[in-house]
């Protein structure tokens, strides 16, 4: 079905197999996991402000990303994909303050800004190819 099509219909764009089978969505969670697991330990552990707002942050990746995939229309969805690119920026600033102050190492938060850096820009590439189906 072309775009004009799609467009017209006010359909949107998916895959087969629903917001899992987003390379996107995929590398969110891996992100969300290894969050969860180095705020788990030592001082992070016990700073409860930080280690739940950068926790928050990160599980809102790839919510978002699901969220806006089972949306009705790719407008919808491109609203929500913004969000997550949001979140995955609010992890990154979250990060650096969690390695300036000593409680992730160095290659922790490199780990870390790759793959917030690796997301944001996948994002862009999803935010732009679905605005395509409903942009003049």
């Amino acid at each position: 079905m072309s775009d004009k099509r799609l467009k017209a219909r006010g359909k949107r764009l998916m895959s087969k197999g629903g917001f899992k089978e987003l390379r996107v969505w995929q590398k969110g969670k891996e992100l969300a996991i290894y969050v969860y697991r180095i705020t788990n330990t030592g001082d992070f552990a016990k700073d409860y402000g930080l280690r739940d707002q950068i926790r928050r942050a990160v599980v809102s990746i790839p919510s978002n990303i699901a969220e806006g995939d089972e949306r009705e229309t790719d407008k919808e969805a491109v609203r929500y994909f913004y969000i997550a690119k949001g979140s995955s920026a609010e992890v990154l600033t979250q990060a650096t303050i969690a390695s300036e102050i000593g409680y992730i190492q160095k290659e922790t938060f490199k780990e870390i800004e790759k793959g917030c850096i690796e997301i944001s820009g996948m994002l862009s590439k999803l935010i732009s190819a679905r605005a395509k189906t409903f942009r003049p």
